[in-house]
């Protein structure tokens, strides 16, 4: 059995989910309630392979919210991803994705270092952050993408931002290895940890947001929006493909304009219905079909019976392990988003 532990977007969106759910007394609530309330399973989902064998999971809810961050309430932010995890193994789950922020929480904050919960003893090989699965669609996204639009990649620059972070780095040397583009422009917060990812791929350009949006082609954006950043679509080059890797994912209404096409990244979709609700509860176009790369690794990883943390780490991701669950993606129906 297979796990996904999400969360909502905002303390408004968790507030009228958890009235669809039946959970009256959660969603008159504010945000104080919120970072007490525990962890619940909240769906049960089948999903079947397009090779017919069907498999069975269950949707974690974590109750942490976006706001818990901004408020500063970081004790419970990260009190809320261990307490799911301890969660979805004491019920038996053998592979789970952290969804959202989730894995990005568990990273910052180090919380490899807890290992105990309550009565829990965590095992961390039952958990994946679904990293992998998410750089090769993103990545499979701009090649195929991009030969929509006209793009050639070997003539185009693509600019990466978030660039040094898990997936942002996998992208870069998919695209450095295997992709064929012309030119890389880097970008991310951290100048040291750039130069050696410069220095890894063997080229790139490290610039700031700004210019690099003048002079790219492709931009994959896999880092949080920072403030004080817009994006003027008239300054963009035309046509230009703006992949929204971030979540919540609200790209698409900052950036309106008909040459700049701008995808929802790191999403997949599956070829057969998936029998669940949560997808249609984070606001998908079609919510049976279509769901984050991330909680599908967790699928894939119980398809093939892999029962390891097969997204670990930061900047650990390979070539390698990208074309591995890759293979196992289009094995059992799975596609990159592309419109």
């Amino acid at each position: 059995m297979f796990g996904l532990i999400g969360h909502l977007t905002s303390l408004e969106h968790a507030q009228s989910v958890a009235e669809e759910l039946g959970y009256p007394e959660y969603a008159e609530q504010g945000l104080d309630f919120w970072c007490s309330a525990p962890p619940q399973i909240v769906d049960t989902i089948k999903v079947t392979s397009v090779t017919g064998e069907t498999i069975e999971g269950r949707y974690v809810e974590s109750c942490f919210l976006p706001e818990m961050l901004a408020s500063r309430r970081i004790k419970a932010a990260t009190r809320k991803v261990i307490n799911a995890m301890a969660h979805a193994q004491k019920h038996g789950i053998n592979i789970t994705a952290l969804g959202g922020f989730s894995s990005i929480i568990f990273e910052n904050f180090n919380l490899a270092q807890i290992r105990q919960v309550r009565n829990v003893k965590l095992e961390f090989e039952r958990f994946t952050t679904g990293n992998t699965h998410t750089a090769y669609i993103i990545a499979q996204q701009v090649e195929q993408a991009s030969a929509r639009l006209g793009i050639e990649l070997s003539k185009a620059t693509v600019a990466v931002c978030g660039a040094t972070g898990d997936i942002g780095s996998a992208v870069c040397r998919w695209l450095n290895a295997r992709a064929d583009v012309a030119d890389i422009i880097l970008i991310a917060r951290n100048s040291e940890r750039l130069q050696l990812l410069q220095e890894e791929l063997g080229r790139g350009k490290i610039m700031g947001v700004e210019e690099a949006l003048l002079q790219a082609d492709i931009i994959v954006w896999v880092a949080s929006m920072q403030k004080g950043i817009e994006i003027d679509p008239n300054q963009l080059k035309h046509p230009c493909l703006l992949i929204d890797g971030g979540y919540p994912k609200n790209l698409s209404t900052l950036v309106q304009h008909p040459e700049v096409y701008v995808l929802n990244g790191g999403i997949v979709e599956h070829s057969l219905d998936i029998d669940w609700r949560i997808m249609k509860l984070v606001n998908m176009d079609a919510p049976s079909r279509q769901l984050f790369a991330c909680f599908a690794e967790s699928m894939l990883l119980e398809f093939e019976k892999w029962y390891t943390n097969f997204s670990w780490g930061r900047n650990q991701i390979t070539l390698e392990k990208m074309d591995q669950i890759g293979q196992a993606s289009v094995k059992h129906g799975f596609r990159p988003l592309l419109a």
